[in-house]
């Protein structure tokens, strides 16, 4: 939301996890009934009604935990990776992508967001912050990310022109 109450304008967004993996529970809860019919055991609830309850409860509090800690949206003012959010200007730098076989520094940088590292199914992002910082933005499509952020550093700090 901008100051004056309107939504921002989201350049990029990724939620972190899909709801649809809670249906796993469902799912689970039918594979038990048919396991029980199939066996000759006739219909007992029971059974099925534990995995519903616990597979669903188990899924959903990793897809809720998924969304607000492997979530990514930029706008023309933050990035926000997960629950940290920083500001546009203080964004340097975007590093480029790693070629080769020799490991960048930036790679080895805090990731954004709370968490201890870039999570599983994302790409690092090599940011130069400033006072000299160093950290990680990441996304599953981190190319669109890098675009977007190149072209939002480069609407603020023009690149050197090479003479």
């Amino acid at each position: 939301m901008t100051q004056s109450g309107e939504p921002a304008d989201v350049l990029f967004h990724e939620q972190g996890a899909s709801w649809l993996w809670v249906l796993a529970g469902p799912i689970s809860a039918v594979a038990m009934l048919l396991i029980q019919l199939s066996a000759g055991y006739g219909i007992q609830l029971l059974i099925p009604a534990i995995f519903f309850v616990l597979v669903t409860g188990f899924i959903a509090l990793q897809v809720h935990a998924a969304r607000i800690h492997t979530s990514v949206e930029l706008t023309p003012a933050t990035l926000r990776e997960g629950t940290e959010r920083i500001s546009i200007d203080d964004i340097v730098r975007i590093y480029p992508e790693p070629t080769g076989s020799e490991e960048p520094k930036w790679q080895s940088a805090r990731a954004l967001g709370e968490l201890t590292g870039v999570p599983k199914g994302r790409t690092g992002i090599g940011l130069k912050l400033t006072n000299d910082r160093t950290a990680q933005a990441w996304a599953r499509k981190h190319q669109q990310l890098r675009a977007a952020l190149i072209h939002l550093v480069e609407e603020r700090i023009p690149p050197e022109r090479k003479s």
